[in-house]
């Protein structure tokens, strides 16, 4: 599906059937319409950011919590609703996972669209998306007239390359609010991110599904900290950087799985951290939704911007948290290869066929 931008003329087609005459988004662009892209008057959406405890690769039943949510959202007034990042999947190792691959145009966007225009609301959310016989982390974002736009993460983590491939977009959406900036999960965290939308956005989006250590391993291991302190601090940091507010849904939840690829029989469960959020232009956290309130809506009215202006810098560096231990640096620099060559091995064949081939971890070794 080719990507599609919002038109002034397509929202002038949405102000002419009164869809949009009541909301933020309609007085922003009515603001703008003389040609000036700069946000005036400090206008407000009314946002949510989704928290989710998905069904480990069962889309039908993540569709319908997802639904759920979003129409708690809608009653609540939120007039931009983002979902977790694969939210119709969530994600682990596991051969199930080839089951959540959808197509782009399919079940995921179509429910979207239909909430999208029942709500008159727009709607964002990530899953793994089939194009052109490939499958990219994509994050959709829809609006009430069925346009939308969309964003491919950049960079699998760990064993996520496993699925789909690296996307090579900016990251920067058109929307009758002014550009938009899309982030997933480790996206957060890495300066580039940061770099590509600097100056380009009034606004974030995006969602993450943020695993941590094995259940196996310690409880008071110095690493879970230092993992949850990096989520914790993703959304902020971003938004001090930029200089612009972020909407951030999450997962929660325990997820069973297996350790990798080169160890598929060795299981990995686990957990992920949610911490759901909406934080305002000065990195301040308006709303969140802890992990252990499990699934949920956080709401906040967001003062939007005219201009940005950050109150951190961006790091030279290529990973933002400086609490981000040094074999995890290497071991997700070698998975990027390794889970590409899984993503030929199987994925690929999965896509023509319907099938998973046998392999053995020497493949990839």
């Amino acid at each position: 599906m080719a990507r599609r931008s919002v038109t002034r003329r397509q929202f002038n087609k949405w102000l002419a059937s009164s869809l949009l005459l009541s909301s933020p988004i309609a007085r922003t662009q009515a603001a703008t319409s003389q040609g000036n892209s700069a946000l005036k008057n400090q206008p407000q959406i009314h946002a949510a950011a989704i928290q989710m405890v998905a069904k480990l690769a069962d889309v039908q039943w993540n569709m319908n919590q997802a639904e759920q949510l979003i129409r708690k959202a809608l009653k609540m007034g939120a007039e931009w609703i983002i979902l977790p990042e694969m939210f119709t999947s969530a994600v682990a190792f596991h051969p199930d996972m080839h089951n959540a691959i959808q197509s782009l145009d399919g079940a995921p966007l179509k429910m979207m669209k239909r909430l999208s225009r029942e709500g008159n609301a727009v709607i964002g959310g990530s899953f793994l998306a089939k194009r052109q016989q490939q499958v990219f982390n994509t994050f959709v974002l829809v609006f009430p007239d069925g346009t939308l736009v969309q964003h491919d993460k950049d960079l699998p983590t760990y064993w996520e390359n496993c699925y789909y491939k690296s996307g090579n977009d900016d990251g920067v959406l058109s929307t009758p609010i002014g550009p938009v900036g899309s982030a997933l999960c480790w996206e957060f965290i890495r300066s580039q991110t940061a770099k590509r939308l600097f100056n380009k956005v009034n606004l974030v989006v995006g969602g993450s599904c943020w695993w941590t250590l094995p259940d196996e391993a310690d409880a008071d291991s110095p690493r879970r900290a230092d993992n949850f302190k990096m989520l914790q601090e993703a959304a902020p940091r971003m938004a001090k950087m930029l200089g612009v507010p972020v909407i951030h849904g999450s997962h929660a939840g325990k997820f069973e799985g297996f350790f990798s690829p080169e160890l598929p029989d060795v299981e990995y469960n686990s957990e992920f951290l949610g911490e759901a959020m909406i934080v305002d232009a000065h990195g301040r956290v308006l709303a969140r939704r802890a992990q252990s309130s499990g699934e949920g809506v956080v709401f906040a009215k967001v003062n939007m911007i005219d201009k940005p202006v950050p109150s951190h810098s961006i790091p030279d560096s290529f990973w933002i948290p400086k609490e981000m231990p040094e074999d995890w640096k290497s071991s997700w620099e070698r998975w990027l290869g390794k889970g590409a060559d899984y993503y030929k091995l199987v994925t690929e064949h999965y896509l023509k066929t319907g099938n998973i081939p046998e392999y053995t971890p020497e493949y990839l070794r």
